[in-house]
């Protein structure tokens, strides 16, 4: 509908997407939601929040904001920031520079990428299943598959050293698939997947600040009955798991068995706790019985308990890994349940390291631990809910929580469409009694906003420079591509006493979550390192070690029965084999190493009438094993252009029939 028709039917924009926001979440809301109803007045800027208030649309300026924070990037300059994007359903993690929002790269993860050959090449194949459950590599080998060809990426997240990134690695999460993936961020590639068993739905993830990343956390969503607690038949039985993952080894290091369905979560900045939010404390199956009570809880794990009680042997050992029991009724002392409103959602830790936000979703409000008080809490001398110091209403449908390290947290309203900036202590004061106003400012974003993010603002470094608004729908605010429409991402200025939105970006394929991160703190390599990356192709040289080869100077075809290894080195504009021949089911493995030493001079592998592509940067090898079933003359060519011959670039596998 237009804004003039809107406007003839008594309506304006925002009253019409918020109306239609606020009915769609009725079902769930089960009426919670009217507790915001009323408006906020933002001052002499004149805007409001609520689903039917009025306000105007920020505009977004073309170079930057009035303050002259400039988003704009000139050619030849280099962005301030990194943004890791987790790619949802296309199973690949994004890079993004800052404040361009140029894509800077695609990483494929849980994905298979025609470009590079992830998920056909075989060192991504030995990356993607090296970690597999015997019950995953059952299954795959009964579907004829090879790996699973999808993933849902959520949640990246980057390691830590001291309390800040330290520029190694970025973790994330396949919640399709029950993963956790491990990015290095030397090579810009995944180095170590992990299937984790006994969990089910890993949606939650959050590295350990302090001292470094020994765990990484990841949430179980989903309730399962768990082997020897639950029964497949009563629902009442069934658990979420809890997973501790060793940020070095990717080696599981404990689960803890928990209730109700475990959402998103964070670690604190001392190393003695971790939180989880969790709705579905009625163990329901369906949206209306999974939202039935007024409140559910949030999830502390008590670490150096956990730690010590795996050392004590109080565990049950399920399907390999040690788990401990920490549900409510076995009045655990590895966790502890603190109320909170129905459904809470985004799991927020403060960058001072004081306090926890859990954002309520299903309620306008903000839920502030305080960090000091849990070891009170697990010595008994207080009770749960003594833990909050604050709980502001901010506005409909509260789901994430960011800081610009100046004492403002940041809110997104997904119900309102809107961001709220607001300040911790005066929610703290005005949850004592004080009558004092938290919320500073809301600007509208478009529309439906997830996940936030601001500049270094999981660290103790958070510099309050940027804050990105990660948009669920982005209705008409770019060209329309047809029915399935691009999220929308948009920057937010919060360097000054305002926000300012100042750039839109579509992203596809439900990006849920961004990490931004110094530039100054990741140094990406150039070209691949000889010596430091041979664990890429290990296998690749054991292999060509048997068969006598160099793989630097590789020009070789060696039989044996019916495998067949073909090694050849890329360089400008040529292959060192320009053709080779195998007879009809043949199984072959060819073998590249691309010997340039300049940087950004990628050459590729595609051989066609046979679905294969890979990528072979520079210095790198890659590897990839087929069978020759297609009788006949089959070209390979390089695929990344890389001379003005670059079309001669080629030869012929001859694959002589039977």
């Amino acid at each position: 509908m237009s804004d003039e028709k809107l406007e003839q039917n008594g309506l304006s924009r925002r009253s019409f997407l918020g109306t239609a926001a606020a009915s769609g979440a009725g079902i769930a809301g089960a009426g919670l939601l009217g507790l915001a109803g009323c408006s906020h007045a933002e001052g002499d800027k004149g805007t409001a929040s609520g689903a039917a208030g009025s306000a105007p649309a920020a505009k977004a300026g073309a170079h930057g904001s009035e303050s002259g924070h400039s988003v704009h990037v000139g050619p030849g300059e280099l962005d301030q920031y990194y943004g890791f994007l987790s790619g949802g359903q296309s199973g690949e993690m994004r890079l993004v520079g800052l404040p361009s929002m140029r894509e800077l790269m695609r990483i494929p993860v849980f994905n298979m990428d025609s470009a590079t050959g992830w998920g056909r090449t075989n060192e991504s194949l030995r990356i993607l299943n090296e970690k597999n459950t015997a019950e995953t590599d059952a299954f795959l080998k009964a579907s004829g598959l090879r790996c699973f060809p999808n993933g849902d990426l959520h949640h990246p997240h980057l390691s830590f050293t001291d309390q800040t990134y330290d520029g190694r690695y970025a973790y994330a999460n396949d919640k399709a698939n029950n993963r956790v993936c491990r990015v290095n961020l030397e090579i810009m590639k995944a180095d170590k997947i992990v299937e984790i068993p006994n969990a089910s739905g890993i949606h939650g993830l959050r590295p350990q600040r302090y001292p470094k990343t020994g765990y990484v956390f990841a949430n179980g969503e989903h309730i399962v009955p768990v082997d020897g607690v639950g029964n497949l038949n009563d629902p009442k039985t069934w658990n979420a798991i809890y997973t501790a993952i060793d940020g070095e080894t990717m080696e599981i290091a404990w689960q803890v068995l928990v209730d109700g369905n475990l959402d998103n979560g964070d670690a604190d900045y001392q190393g003695k706790y971790s939180f989880a939010t969790c709705y579905n404390s009625e163990r329901g199956l369906t949206v209306q019985a999974a939202s039935a009570n007024e409140q559910d809880w949030v999830v502390v794990f008590n670490l150096a308990a956990i730690e010590e009680g795996i050392k004590n042997g109080d565990f049950k050992e399920v399907n390999g890994v040690k788990m401990v029991d920490g549900r409510a009724e076995a009045n655990s002392k590895y966790t502890r349940y603190i109320p909170v409103p129905n459904s809470p959602h985004g799991c927020n830790a403060s960058p001072d390291g004081k306090y926890i936000m859990l954002n309520g979703k299903l309620s306008p409000t903000v839920t502030v631990l305080d960090v000091s008080k849990m070891d009170d809490l697990f010595a008994g001398k207080i009770q749960p809910r003594d833990t909050v110091v604050a709980e502001p209403q901010l506005g409909l449908g509260p789901l994430h929580t960011a800081f610009d390290g100046r004492g403002n947290a940041y809110t997104t309203l997904f119900i309102d469409s809107q961001m709220v900036k607001w300040n911790i202590e005066d929610a703290i004061k005005a949850f004592a009694g004080e009558k004092i106003d938290p919320i500073k400012q809301k600007i509208d974003v478009h529309y439906q906003p997830g996940h936030n993010h601001t500049t270094m603002g999981e660290t103790k470094e958070a510099d309050g420079q940027w804050l990105v608004s990660l948009n669920k729908f982005s209705k008409d605010r770019f060209l329309n591509a047809g029915p399935l429409k691009p999220e929308c991402d948009q920057l937010i200025d919060i360097s000054g006493d305002e926000m300012k939105l100042v750039h839109d970006n579509p992203t596809f394929a439900e990006p849920h979550d961004f990490c931004l991160v110094a530039a100054s703190k990741v140094n990406p390599g150039k070209t691949w390192d000889r010596t430091r990356h041979a664990w890429w192709w290990k296998d690749a040289a054991d292999m060509a070690a048997k068969d006598g080869v160099e793989l630097e100077k590789a020009a070789k075809v060696v039989r044996e029965g019916n495998k067949v290894r073909v090694y050849m080195t890329a360089v400008a504009p040529a292959f060192s084999v320009p053709q080779f021949e195998v007879n009809q089911g043949d199984e072959v493995t060819v073998v590249v190493t691309n010997v340039e030493t300049i940087e950004d001079l990628t050459h590729g592998f595609t051989l066609e009438g046979y679905g294969i592509a890979m990528e072979i940067g520079p210095q790198q090898t890659s590897s990839i094993t087929f069978t020759a079933h297609r009788p006949g003359v089959h070209w390979y060519y390089c695929q990344w252009f890389c001379h003005a011959l670059h079309m001669e670039m080629s030869g012929q596998m001859i694959v002589k029939p039977k």
